[in-house]
């Protein structure tokens, strides 16, 4: 069983898998989104006594934070129980673009030129880190979501404002990959 699951397996999968917890979510009437959870914890931690947007009742979205505890605990078996052997399998365009903006394919899902504990205990990956977490934390308020709540559950409600959320996430990435991130690296 460790063998099957640990084989790559096909691209439609997650599609499935996300479909079918889509059926699920809007069957009990649930949206799905990562960035809820922050508001929530927030609540958890108080915030709602300052600031009427963290006044609500968190136990409603329990269930959200068994999902974002889930999904990290499923990142973890993933990295260490279910972890190839073999590296990464990336396309020969995209190594080279990488080289093009002196990032080096080391084999792994995140290289350790850009993740490793050397860049992030830097001046430069702390200033990075630092305003990626402003930007991602800004971005998910003022757009009333994350990508994952509008992308897979607002669209699938065939809601606009997600429709339009997901076209400027899109143009924010392109932005970021083909403007931004060479002049950080």
């Amino acid at each position: 069983m460790l063998e099957l699951l640990k084989q790559p397996w096909a691209w439609y999968t997650s599609g499935i898998a996300i479909a079918a917890i889509m059926v699920l979510l809007l069957f009990f009437g649930k949206s799905f989104g990562f960035s809820a959870n922050l508001r929530t914890m927030c609540t958890i931690a108080g915030a709602g006594k300052k600031v009427k947007f963290f006044d609500f009742d968190w136990r409603k979205e329990k269930w959200n934070l068994l999902f974002l505890f889930g999904s990290i605990l499923g990142g973890v078996v993933a990295a260490t129980l279910l972890k190839s052997d073999q590296p990464l399998n990336l396309s020969v365009a995209t190594i080279n673009d990488l080289k093009e903006i002196n990032i080096i394919f080391d084999g792994q899902l995140n290289p350790l030129q850009i993740f490793g504990p050397e860049f992030m205990s830097s001046p430069k990956g702390i200033l990075v880190l630092l305003l990626g977490g402003v930007l991602v934390g800004f971005g998910s308020r003022y757009a009333g979501g994350c990508t994952s709540g509008h992308a897979i559950s607002g669209l699938s409600n065939l809601q606009v404002p997600s429709l339009i959320a997901v076209v400027g996430f899109f143009a924010g990435g392109l932005v970021m990959t083909h403007f931004l991130l060479p002049l950080i690296f």
